[in-house]
């Protein structure tokens, strides 16, 4: 399940292995490194992508984002997210019954 392919809520993101997420101080940001160069990110995606970290599912990373944002619907645009950061590579999905 490490494409960009639908997914459940259960199953679990990770930075894909071409990419080193990490704050920049001189950026002010969460950036995402790679051979090739830097994606600035802006504070959402980072506070998202900082979540996906091969252990917690989708739906644990809603609902901690719900909570730090007091934002109770944000989970379709959070959903939207992940799916356009497969399906840019940044991030591969873990099956948590395959594991």
């Amino acid at each position: 399940m490490n494409d960009a392919a639908p997914r459940s809520r259960e199953a679990i993101p990770r930075i894909a292995r071409l990419y080193r997420f990490q704050w920049e101080p001189v950026q002010n940001a969460y950036v995402l490194l790679f051979p090739e160069g830097m994606v600035n990110l802006n504070v959402t995606a980072g506070e998202i992508l900082r979540r996906c970290n091969d252990q917690d599912s989708a739906a644990l990373i809603i609902a901690d984002l719900q909570r730090v944002f007091e934002a109770d619907d944000i989970g379709p645009e959070i959903d939207e997210f992940l799916q356009s950061a497969a399906q840019n590579g940044w991030i591969e999905w873990r099956d948590p019954v395959a594991s």
